[in-house]
């Protein structure tokens, strides 16, 4: 049995979350087939790859949490690494070749975690029919969607300069992406380390070189997805999962943490006090973000960061009268959350994504693929822990979540936007927990974002108009530089929530500012 609305559906046999409604539905034909939610996320994030170019693609990366009712959970990180061989750079650019310092590792990502599912989940699927309805689109083509259309044309000034970008993606009508068809067929044929190892690999590579980026063929080659242990923090009862550095889960998780020291519950969702608790514990939690980086280059201190006494000191420092200032450079991104939970309880979240929407602008023609910029994401000063090395890989702003209650997955959730995953994350989250809003309610409600952005250089508190003029004028009171924008903004982020509930229920939405939906089968 399953009910659908317009974004949100409920099921008990299973359920897919994303941006487009296409991918979501090409998850769900795996479900029904009885594959594995792994399986499902693979074919909905095969299709999101060719539907939402602007976002992600086989030039991006991917981070995802892993969970079932055993009680086994694992993140696979799907983060590609520097080249080995780096140019010296006094700035990094946020577009071009030069951005295009890192390789790319969702694909690897989806071989692992296909080969996670055969051998903990009994999953029976393989890849060349995971990819089949990607290669169909890419192929036969798709309209386009509201989302590649607003950023198309957001970005129409620099697409200009970027070479067969503009000739490629278009605005209206059909799209078609015959080459990148072709090599989504090689993969589906060969497997996934073609793309690394492979005749594709060796394409990809000369294109990145003739470009100008300094990854070569062996950059490829060394690239691989790993598993790691998720890091946790309790609240109200639930577990909360998020992928570890160099992820900035450690910084949502820091979030909730000081949240956790105030009674949300007893706090209207739509008051101004919830959104200024919530903004500030933002603050006092990016105050160690910039110490995130690659484990393997920097010890992490997540356990001292995440330790009672670090939260209850910063729970102190928010002053419930007056905003204190934001000191931090924002960083843009753009990115797509799936999730998917099977028949068995199994779960999957997971975000895709090339960083900046379009990436580095850098497409390889022959291959359709564009690059992503994430080496953007470096420093260049050799005091940050994130400093640009060979073989490093970047601080990276996906974290992809999940709540378990008893040991068992109970919310899977995620969001695009950088900066503002950690922000848009919080508000969900207290919606859910403290609140008891299911799915649709928590992503149609009011979000905001602090600090600059890629349309405004201002460090202020952007806020979604929804939340009423009281409470606009409330938080201006507070000290908050408040800047209302539109109801449902894209600005705000495309988020997705997936519930499990104690009945067996499944309730799931997408957010209502992207072009998705859940499904339930």
């Amino acid at each position: 049995m399953r009910q659908t609305s317009e974004t949100a559906a409920r099921s008990r046999r299973g359920m897919v979350t994303t941006p487009h409604h296409t991918a979501t539905e090409a998850g769900a034909k795996v479900l029904r087939r009885g594959g594995t939610a792994i399986e499902a996320v693979i074919a909905a994030g095969a299709a999101l790859s060719v539907l939402y170019p602007h976002f992600c693609g086989l030039g991006g990366d991917a981070i995802w949490i892993v969970a079932d009712r055993t009680g086994r959970r694992q993140t696979i990180m799907g983060i590609g690494q520097a080249a080995q061989t780096l140019p010296t750079l006094d700035t990094i650019p946020q577009r071009g070749p030069l951005s295009a310092l890192t390789t790319a590792g969702l694909v690897d990502s989806w071989g692992e975690a296909l080969r996670y599912s055969h051998e903990n989940w009994q999953g029976t699927e393989n890849l060349a029919a995971l990819l089949a309805d990607a290669i169909e689109l890419a192929s036969e083509g798709f309209p386009v969607s509201q989302s590649q259309k607003y950023w198309h044309d957001f970005r129409r000034q620099e697409i200009r300069d970027w070479p067969g970008v503009n000739a490629l993606f278009v605005t209206d009508g059909v799209q078609r992406q015959p080459q990148l068809a072709g090599a989504l067929e090689r993969i589906a044929r060969q497997g996934h380390r073609e793309f690394y190892e492979g005749e594709l690999a060796h394409h990809i590579a000369a294109s990145l070189e003739a470009a100008g980026s300094p990854i070569r063929f062996d950059d490829m080659k060394n690239t691989r997805a790993r598993i790691a242990e998720p890091i946790s923090l309790a609240y109200r009862g639930l577990e909360l999962l998020a992928p570890p550095p160099p992820s900035q889960g450690v910084t949502t998780l820091g979030i909730m943490g000081v949240l956790s020291k105030f009674d949300m519950a007893e706090v209207d969702p739509a008051s101004a006090d919830f959104y200024h608790l919530c903004i500030e514990a933002v603050k006092q939690a990016f105050l160690e973000r910039g110490q995130i980086a690659d484990p393997d280059f920097v010890a992490q201190a997540c356990g001292e960061w995440l330790a009672d006494a670090t939260l209850a000191r910063k729970a102190a420092a928010i002053d419930r009268q007056a905003a204190l200032p934001w000191p931090f450079r924002h960083q843009t991104g753009d990115t797509v959350y799936l999730a998917a939970v099977d028949a068995e309880g199994r779960c999957a979240s997971t975000l895709q994504s090339t960083y900046y929407d379009w990436g580095s602008g850098v497409l390889l023609s022959e291959t359709g693929i564009l690059w992503q910029n994430r080496g953007a994401a470096f420093s260049t000063d050799p005091g940050s822990p994130n400093v640009l090395a060979p073989g490093k890989r970047p601080f990276y702003t996906l974290n992809p979540g999940m709540a378990l209650r008893n040991g068992q997955p109970h919310l899977l959730y995620g969001t695009q936007g950088a900066d503002g995953q950690p922000q848009t994350l919080t508000v969900l989250l207290s919606r859910l927990i403290d609140h008891g809003f299911d799915p649709l309610q928590a992503l149609a409600a009011p979000r905001f974002l602090l600090g600059r952005t890629f349309s405004d250089t201002r460090d202020n508190l952007k806020i979604e108009g929804l939340v009423g003029e009281d409470v606009l004028r409330a938080l201006s009171a507070l000290g908050h530089e408040t800047i209302e924008i539109p109801a449902l903004s894209a600005l705000s982020g495309q988020a997705g929530v997936i519930r499990v509930n104690d009945d067996g229920w499944i309730d799931g939405a997408h957010d209502p500012r992207s072009d998705g939906c859940a499904i339930g089968v």
